[in-house]
């Protein structure tokens, strides 16, 4: 259970960026696409048919897994209560700090807490009721080392973490 709710987290965090790095990826399809008209002397044994019809197979794969992805957490998130996917949002997905959630939720600084860990612990269980254990995520999510970067991250600081936009920057680009 302990490595759902690091995916938890992981999946919370990464969200808002899953429709943004499939748009680059369809981009870079285009350009592979368009570019491969142009495959002669140098540039043939880089650029022939078998090698540019691989990476936009790769990179489709790569867009369905976040795809799914974002398929599957705004289905668990559906099935949270509208308050706790609310707080989940706020500090995943938005950033936010634990006083800011309170002020804009009007509860105590307990009551966030104890609210978002409960609905991480749904939504990890959740994970599990789909078939989303731990392996099965790392599997689903092999080539996207930007997510795993992140997973890692919060393995490693389990407790109190957000993500910067310079430390997102760095793991896309990876």
């Amino acid at each position: 259970m302990k490595e759902n709710l690091v995916w938890t987290k992981t999946i919370l965090t990464v969200y808002r960026y899953l429709e943004r790095v499939s748009g680059a990826i369809d981009k870079i399809v285009l350009r592979s696409g368009l570019g491969s008209g142009n495959i002669y002397g140098q540039n043939y044994l880089y650029n022939n048919v078998l090698s540019i019809s691989q990476k936009i197979i790769d990179l489709s794969d790569r867009k369905i897994a976040l795809i799914n992805l974002k398929v599957l957490t705004e289905d668990i998130l559906k099935k949270l209560k509208s308050e706790d996917v609310k707080i989940l949002l706020d500090r995943y997905v938005d950033g936010r700090k634990y006083k800011d959630i309170c002020l804009r939720n009007n509860i105590s600084l307990r009551t966030v807490y104890r609210r978002l860990e409960a609905s991480e612990i749904a939504f990890a269980r959740f994970l599990n009721v789909r078939g989303f254990a731990s392996d099965e995520l790392f599997n689903m999510l092999k080539s996207e080392k930007w997510i795993l970067s992140v997973y890692n991250h919060i393995k490693e600081k389990s407790e109190d973490f957000s993500v910067s936009a310079s430390f997102l920057a760095r793991a896309v680009s990876m």
